[in-house]
């Protein structure tokens, strides 16, 4: 009996441009003949499916690719100047911004002092007026713009499109965010949960090393955004990773911003940290005043976040013995002092996990720092629109 031979990766169905583009974009497929050999297409298929990608700019063929004997082939490229797309992270009290190509390279960056509880008219109509001057900043089109992802720090309901809880984001719950952010603009809208962002602002970074992980974000709230074989997991209802709302064992009984007490963030946000420096009297109104205190060397400062750091890392305790993830991965405003957060972090789950668990585990800071939300929210919206779906129907329309 003959051997039996692997099947195509496309053996069962027939892919169309889009299915081309993802090869071309992750370099599987680097010219005509490749496509061919990976998709089982003819050449006079790959041709006519080519012509699309071409027209429509997303590909272009350029200089000689490798021969393998014979005229050379052009080689083929995504053209990420071929569209850009808006993202933008909306905080507690600060809203940033950016415009990017589809490789998601940031074309131009804004940030603004924004209260979230002024509601959601005020605040969007401020993210959508960023958005114009980001594009006279670039020298961009609108109509080159193929979609928008937004994170908000609250729960997002299944239609990504409003938010269902969130506590710090009084007057929001069952809002609509679309009509706000497509003024002008008739192209996708994606809304994720600010967590889950971040941890997708991994995908070209740490996620090209580790299959599992846990983003934790530490601001002026706390909340985790869990990757498990390379796929965000939302959980059921899409509340999975509200690690600031899980009940600590504290003696002082604090009430947190959702009203129950004794939640992790009402002892270890950055929340909690500028009460108790104003409570000893000092000049702190926010989160970031607290970092750069810590960043400039105050004691006090650095000893409040290291036990933020100790109350984060007894929760992750039970987080690293259930999903054993490969790498913790620390954001948010208090993620900026690195040295103090992450001790405290590693102090506890090493000393509290199974050994099996953490003795690979590592715990690394986020790779793109303060810009890790408008990053996540560009790969949000970027995996929607280069999805080969919707190339697809953007080709037909």
């Amino acid at each position: 009996m003959g051997a039996t031979m692997a099947p195509r990766p496309y053996a069962h169905q027939v892919p169309g441009p889009g299915a081309l583009l993802q090869l071309i974009r992750s370099g599987s497929a680097t010219s005509r003949s490749d496509l061919a050999r990976v998709t089982g297409l003819s050449r006079t298929a790959v041709a006519a499916r080519l012509a699309g990608l071409v027209d429509a700019q997303l590909v272009v063929e350029s200089g000689e690719g490798a021969s393998t004997g014979g005229r050379p082939p052009m080689r083929l490229s995504f053209n990420p100047s071929a569209g850009s797309v808006f993202a933008a992270a909306v905080g507690r009290s600060r809203i940033q911004v950016g415009l990017c190509d589809l490789s998601g390279r940031a074309l131009a960056m804004g940030t603004h002092d924004q209260d979230v509880a002024d509601g959601p008219e005020v605040v969007l109509t401020q993210v959508r007026d960023m958005f114009d001057e980001l594009l006279v900043q670039a020298g961009v089109e609108a109509s080159s713009v193929r979609g928008i992802g937004v994170s908000i720090p609250g729960v997002v309901g299944p239609d990504r499109a409003t938010a269902l809880s969130a506590p710090a984001l009084p007057g929001w719950e069952g809002v609509p965010v679309v009509p706000y952010l497509t003024r002008g603009l008739e192209v996708p809208v994606i809304l994720e949960r600010d967590c889950n962002a971040m941890a997708l602002a991994e995908r070209d970074g740490l996620m090209t090393t580790y299959n599992d992980l846990v983003f934790v974000k530490v601001s002026t709230g706390i909340g985790v955004g869990l990757v498990l074989d390379r796929r965000l997991h939302r959980g059921f209802g899409g509340v999975a990773g509200e690690l600031g709302h899980t009940k600590v064992v504290r003696p002082d009984g604090r009430v947190c911003r959702c009203g129950s007490i004794d939640c992790l963030e009402a002892h270890a946000s950055g929340l909690a940290l500028v009460d108790e420096m104003r409570r000893r009297g000092r000049d702190v109104h926010h989160v970031r005043d607290v970092v750069g205190k810590a960043m400039e060397g105050d004691g006090e400062a650095v000893s409040l976040i290291r036990e933020s750091g100790r109350m984060v890392g007894d929760l992750l305790v039970s987080v690293v013995n259930l999903l054993n993830p490969q790498a913790i991965v620390v954001g948010g405003d208090m993620a900026r002092t690195f040295e103090p957060l992450l001790a405290g972090i590693r102090e506890s789950v090493y000393a509290g996990a199974v050994t099996l668990a953490s003795r690979d585990l590592r715990i690394l800071p986020t790779s793109h720092g303060e810009l890790t939300g408008v990053v996540g929210a560009a790969n949000l919206v970027l995996a929607q629109v280069l999805s080969a779906d919707a190339v697809d129907e953007l080709l037909v329309r």
